[in-house]
């Protein structure tokens, strides 16, 4: 089987007020950079959507282990982009969809989500705590749902519309999918980073 990771980075930020993606978080890296390489090792490629203009920020997903895809209508929302980066692939039997301004997700999670979909699971959604986060797969049979996404609720729709097909995969307890949209997350951000590096 052949799982693509499809990385939405063609966000505005306009609530972070700049270009949050290329924020440093720890070690020289940037918000999508970590997510980025968190996520290679569990697909067998992995798409970067980024807007035309991101040139410093595709230059950094490329060395992080992505494929660009330059969306010129990122401005249509995330839907929009997460379509787009599926219609790269459409042959792909699986998509890990995942944001690159969530660098706390673990690669093992990813991992755990990427083995759900070659099992046979349709919709695999990673849990912890009651919650469910990221990344979420979605096997070849939602391609085409995929696909014709618009607007900003990413896949939620495609979610809600096939409820029953979801399976909960158990997430690491530490499971930290925060999404980084102000200055306060990304301080946040940084000192789970710096604990993580002090544990280690």
């Amino acid at each position: 089987m052949t799982i693509v990771g499809v990385l939405l980075a063609a966000g505005s930020a306009t609530r972070f007020g700049g270009d949050k993606l290329l924020s440093e978080l720890a070690d020289g890296q940037c918000i999508a950079g970590i997510a980025c390489a968190r996520l290679r090792p569990a697909v067998d490629r992995l798409l970067a959507v980024v807007r035309p203009e991101a040139t410093a920020l595709a230059a950094r997903l490329a060395a992080a282990g992505a494929e660009i895809c330059t969306f010129a209508g990122a401005d249509q929302g995330m839907g929009a982009s997460l379509a787009y980066g599926v219609r790269q692939a459409p042959d792909a039997d699986g998509w890990l969809v995942a944001l690159a301004d969530m660098p706390g997700i673990a690669t093992a999670d990813a991992l755990r989500v990427a083995a759900a979909l070659r099992a046979g699971a349709p919709i695999a959604v990673p849990c912890a705590h009651g919650r469910r986060g990221h990344p979420v797969g979605f096997a070849q049979t939602y391609g085409a749902a995929l696909m014709t996404l618009r607007g900003d609720e990413g896949a939620r729709s495609v979610l809600t519309q096939n409820a029953a097909a979801i399976v909960d995969i158990a997430a690491a307890p530490e499971a930290d999918w925060q999404d980084i949209d102000c200055a306060d997350d990304l301080a946040r951000a940084r000192q789970s980073f710096a604990n993580a590096s002090a544990r280690r």
